[in-house]
């Protein structure tokens, strides 16, 4: 499939695709900024898995995950970032590492930025989320590429549901979701045609093309947490290897 060229027209960045956000990393344009939240909003999950695994309790993995993108974003160290290693996914980690090693111990709310609030992350959500997860011995770089490959998924299944829902057809997207996942629990395709009165053929090539969108959406969500274009392949495996340990 051949990859949409990225645009940036004069009145700011049409998109939020880190190869954007890299290349206009010393940029002040405000859009630029935003863009970037925008992806650390999206990821940052992963980065409190990471502390939690490091043996952090809950409430201080929280002050740390928030305190590391407050810095991260007021000091704009996006600057750092090297085009060689462009993916969104092994900076921020990188990112991380050097803050917990350089701020573990020197961190109050002045220090974070005079308690401003740059991202909304829901810090109770994440720790339920975290809680519930089976028990394993993963070493924390580990569980951080996991988590990151996991949400991923689940951000590009969010946004196939919303195309179906606007189509008003979110029940039959439902049943057909869980045949991407080869849910045991699934009903038989048989069954959905006659609970939504389609034909087999119809039903088959609808199936079809919500396997082919959900590639392409995932494919684009890859895209925007690499550099180049050329590396989606590539860390699509490395998504895959990492969700099925």
């Amino acid at each position: 499939m051949l990859m949409q060229e990225e645009s940036v027209p004069s009145s700011g960045f049409a998109t939020t695709h880190w190869s954007v956000v890299l290349k206009a990393g010393d940029s002040t344009v405000e859009e630029c900024h935003k863009a970037l939240a925008h992806l650390c909003e999206r990821y940052w999950y992963p980065l409190y898995v990471f502390v939690r695994r490091k043996g952090v309790d809950a409430a201080e993995a929280q002050d740390l995950t928030q305190a590391f993108f407050e810095d991260f974003l007021s000091r704009n160290l996006v600057t750092r970032a090297d085009p060689m290693r462009g993916r969104f996914r092994s900076f921020l980690l990188s990112s991380l590492e050097n803050f917990l090693f350089n701020q573990w111990r020197r961190r109050t709310a002045q220090k974070r930025g005079g308690g401003r609030v740059l991202l909304s992350l829901d810090a109770e959500r994440a720790e339920a989320r975290f809680t519930a997860e089976p028990l394993d011995a993963d070493a924390p770089d580990v569980a951080y590429a996991r988590q990151w490959a996991r949400t991923m998924l689940q951000q590009t299944a969010e946004t196939l549901e919303a195309e179906w829902v606007r189509d008003g057809r979110q029940d039959l997207f439902h049943e057909l979701q869980a045949h991407l996942w080869g849910d045991p629990n699934l009903l038989p395709l048989s069954e959905l045609c006659l609970r939504f009165d389609m034909t087999a053929v119809n039903l088959r090539v609808t199936f079809h093309r919500l396997r082919q969108r959900y590639r392409e959406l995932l494919r684009q969500a890859v895209a925007d947490t690499v550099a180049d274009p050329a590396e989606v392949d590539d860390e699509l495996r490395h998504l895959m290897r990492a969700v099925s340990r």
